[in-house]
């Protein structure tokens, strides 16, 4: 695990107000809908749904900074205030780098709760 990808200052202060295992819970929940945010992400700038495309975004990048990810917060942060770019192929670049980066700090966030 590479130290940057989680703020592990954010996601030992989690681990203390919530206890170890529903830390544990929370990270398998989040690595089970950040999937589904994304089929979200990806089916609203399909369809030109700007408020759908926002809440999605808007989710991950909330679930994000709650664990300290702060790259996929980041990513999801411009795609929501953004919103739907006039050119699809900018989105979906936008969308690739957010869900690659989701991939690693939910990989290092699995590891961190086993810690």
């Amino acid at each position: 695990m590479t130290p940057e990808l989680i703020d592990t200052t954010t996601f030992a202060e989690l681990r203390a107000s919530a206890g170890d295992d529903f830390v544990t819970e929370l990270v398998a929940t989040f690595a089970e809908e950040a999937p589904q945010l994304m089929a979200q992400l990806r089916a609203a700038r399909a369809s030109g749904d700007a408020d759908g495309f926002r809440r999605a975004a808007h989710s991950l990048k909330s679930n994000s900074a709650t664990f300290g990810a702060g790259q996929p917060e980041a990513l999801a942060r411009v795609l929501e205030l953004a919103g739907l770019a006039a050119d699809p192929a900018h989105d979906e670049a936008a969308i690739n780098a957010l869900q690659a980066a989701l991939a690693l700090a939910i990989a290092a966030l699995k590891e961190l709760a086993r810690g």
